[in-house]
């Protein structure tokens, strides 16, 4: 079943070594320090050892070769063991879809690395330890146990405790499997146990809650006849109030349609009445009249004015007179002097007059005042010429005339601006003869649209009363909605039916209003029953009722389940108890055999030995006081027993070292007998044996390799010549170890 084993960086192992495995016996030889217990370790690595002990070293670095004088430090190491698979002993349940061990070989390696690191492959897959573990437990062998013996480690189960020696024998045995299903089984039905505890808490958690939605739940099915009541009052009631809305609003449309008519009808002969005020244009005539009336303002204001003027004119054209007849040159010439002073005056009256009524007055009034104004400067006499009294009475002359030119020019344009006056006068009068007839016309006009508008006015009102009977009706509908949502959440979406609910015979307001306050009271009743929220409650009482059923059969489950965990421990027991007694039958058996071959005689056998361990009672009873009983408890241990040939010696301890080797390789022997493991691996175990014994330790070798492909490291020449190949191990001159093979039947046919 072993093919070969493949080290490469592993302690002494500096390069690549590879062993083949082509018998049935394979002998390592070499010197002490050689390195050929780093074989041995090198499958216990491989095969998912993670004791640090029992490779001897205190880290994964320490598994990889360290360096020479001549080879370098290495950063890894790795060993890889070869299976023979072609009997498909391993492929019985695959791990895993990636990992598939359907192959003739099957290889497992494992890497270590300078930081620790280690990965594990089959097959080239990278996979977990516990994978290696598993397929390995398949075919009884594992890291270390019965079928790797180690030197120094054959007397391990001589010096170990029963208990821990029994432990030794159920794993050759092949009896860890039970041993992990009863663990596995009793873990179950502690889980199982703490499970039920946690169902019963959650059941008497929820049992209230139930208690209270089942009153819950009685009060809505109670309600459930006043509903059924509620659906047929509120069918009737919503048909009916539909269809009095409906009624009121076609009425409102047709009443809205004819007023609307009728204000249409009032607008259009107001459109007519003030069409026809626009014609007649009052507004214009009055302007005119009013432009005539400024303008008889302005011509009376010129009169006045010129009036005026022509008045102060005739003045001084009489002072003028006056002063013409004076006898003395002096007296003239004072009235020269103050002449001038009048006529300055009159000038500026004139400036004064025509800044004033330049915005009020004609073009003519203005032109004349402005000629009138030119003339008496003209009048003004000059200082330096009234010394010459011939000069003065010409002067006065001159002014007298002037002024007299101007009288003249005065009163003609008083008496256009009369003739203007009189037409503009005749004028006005006839206007207002036309507007006193054109405001009857309007006065009766104004009667006709203020008719036309209270008329419209009213209309307007009843269009307003109607706005309000809208909002009414509207408010109405929205009422009317919510009452249907309302229905809607107290009965169902079955009360939308009432649409096609037929309805005979005419109804009034009154029996309207009856069903509507019947409504109320009982809508008000499944408020105090709480039926709003009934929907949520019987779901919150079906989903915890279900829960409670779904829990009790869980419980039953469960119970069920630890039923049958206590029978499958009872049997688990029961067939760990039977094959491990049985077993130590077949071992006593072998190892009486083995004994008496190794001691020529005497007699050998394991013995049940029960030791006591107390045990706390009563874990499960939840009512438990706080002082736990203990309950004694026993556990069977192994006990070996010999009886040397020719001697009294009955007692392990009083074993010599050669008696205690040769013991515990009859026994170890004796069980791999028994349970053979698919190969066998003995490091250096005849060490201590003499020749006589190492010839009977041959002879056993050669028995056991029928049965188990062997592997021994050995220095005893005996052991030796039971191989058939034997590997060399020596240490190169660059300070590794290196492997030499030899095949003795081809070492005899070389000889002969």
């Amino acid at each position: 079943m072993l093919k070969s084993l493949e080290i490469a960086g592993f302690k002494s192992f500096a390069k690549k070594s590879k062993l083949d495995f082509t018998s049935s016996v394979t002998a390592i030889v070499g010197p002490n320090g050689s390195g050929k217990s780093n074989v041995v370790e090198a499958i216990r690595f491989v095969l998912g050892e993670q004791s640090m002990k029992s490779l001897r070293g205190k880290s994964g670095s320490d598994l990889i070769f360290k360096g020479s004088k001549v080879l370098a430090k290495l950063s890894r190491a790795g060993v890889s063991i070869v299976f023979d698979n072609r009997k498909r002993i391993f492929s019985e349940g695959q791990l895993s879809d990636s990992i598939k061990l359907d192959f003739d070989e099957v290889i497992i390696s494992r890497e270590v690395y300078a930081d620790g690191g280690n990965k594990y492959l089959i097959n080239g897959s990278e996979v977990r330890l516990k994978d290696v573990l598993e397929i390995l437990s398949r075919v009884h062998i594992g890291s270390s146990g019965h079928h790797i013996i180690s030197q120094g480690e054959a007397d391990r189960i001589l010096s170990a405790s029963s208990k821990d020696r029994r432990q030794m024998i159920e794993d050759a045995l092949g009896l860890k499997v039970y041993q992990h299903r009863l663990k596995e089984s009793e873990r179950k039905l502690e889980r199982t146990r703490a499970n039920i505890k946690e169902v019963a808490l959650l059941r008497r958690e929820i049992a209230p809650h139930i208690v209270y939605l089942k009153k819950q739940v009685e009060k809505i099915e109670k309600a459930e006849s006043m509903r059924s009541d509620l659906e047929s009052l509120y069918g009737e009631y919503l048909k009916r109030e539909e269809k009095s809305i409906s009624d009121i609003k076609s009425d409102l449309i047709e009443e809205e349609k004819s007023l609307q008519f009728k204000i249409d009808e009032f607008d259009s002969a107001l459109v007519d009445v003030e069409s026809s005020e626009k014609n007649t244009s009052p507004s214009q005539e009055n302007e005119e009249r009013v432009e005539k009336n400024q303008t008889l303002d302005t011509l009376r204001r010129s009169i006045d004015e010129l009036t005026r003027k022509m008045g102060r004119l005739e003045g001084m054209i009489e002072m003028k007179e006056q002063e013409s007849s004076r006898p003395h040159a002096e007296a003239r010439k004072e009235s020269f002097v103050i002449g001038r002073v009048d006529v300055v005056r009159l000038i500026e009256d004139i400036e004064r007059s025509l800044s004033d009524i330049s915005m009020h007055t004609t073009d003519t009034l203005l032109s004349t005042l402005r000629s009138l104004k030119d003339s008496l400067k003209r009048l003004i006499p000059e200082e330096g010429n009234i010394a010459d009294e011939s000069a003065v009475d010409g002067r006065q002359e001159e002014v007298l005339k002037e002024l007299r030119d101007s009288h003249e020019s005065i009163a003609r344009e008083i008496r256009t601006l009369a003739e203007q006056e009189k037409v503009l006068v005749s004028e006005i009068v006839q206007m207002d003869s036309l507007l006193r007839e054109q405001s009857e016309k309007n006065r009766e006009k104004d009667r006709a649209r203020y008719e036309i508008m209270m008329k419209k006015n009213e209309l307007s009102s009843e269009k307003t009363l109607l706005s309000v009977r809208r909002e009414q009706l509207e408010m109405r509908e929205q009422r009317f909605v919510e009452e249907v949502r309302e229905a809607v959440v107290l009965i169902g979406q079955s009360i939308l039916s009432y649409k096609n609910l037929e309805i005979t015979g005419d109804d009034t307001s009154t029996l309207q209003e009856e069903r509507r306050r019947k409504i109320e009271r009982i809508k008000i009743k499944l408020e105090d029953v709480g039926a709003g929220g009934g929907g949520d409650v019987i779901v919150e009482y079906k989903e915890v009722t279900e829960r409670d059923s779904f829990l009790s059969k869980e419980v039953e489950d469960l119970t069920s389940s630890i039923q049958s965990l206590e029978i499958l421990i009872r049997e688990l027991k029961e067939k760990l108890d039977h094959e491990f007694k049985g077993g130590i039958d077949k071992i006593n058996k072998e190892f009486q055999t083995f004994f008496s071959v190794m001691f020529g005689g005497g007699t050998a056998f394991l013995s049940l030995v029960a030791e006591s361990k107390k045990k706390k009672k009563g874990e499960e009873d939840e009512e438990m006081s706080d002082v736990e009983a203990e309950e004694e408890v026993f556990e069977h241990g192994i006990d070996i027993n010999v009886s040397l040939p020719q001697k009294k010696v009955k007692e392990l301890a009083m074993l010599s070292g050669g008696e205690r080797s040769l013991t515990s390789i009859a026994l170890l022997f004796a069980i791999t007998q028994v349970n053979p493991p698919p190969f066998l691996v003995l490091d250096e175990t005849d060490a201590a044996l003499d020749e006589a014994n190492s010839r009977r330790y041959g002879d056993m070798i050669e028995r056991l390799s029928e049965f188990s492909q062997l592997l021994v490291v050995t220095h005893n020449r005996e052991t030796m010549s039971r191989a058939d190949v034997l590997y060399g191990v020596t240490v190169g001159a660059d300070g590794g170890s290196k492997l030499l093979s030899i095949q003795f039947d081809e070492a005899v046919r070389v000889t002969k």
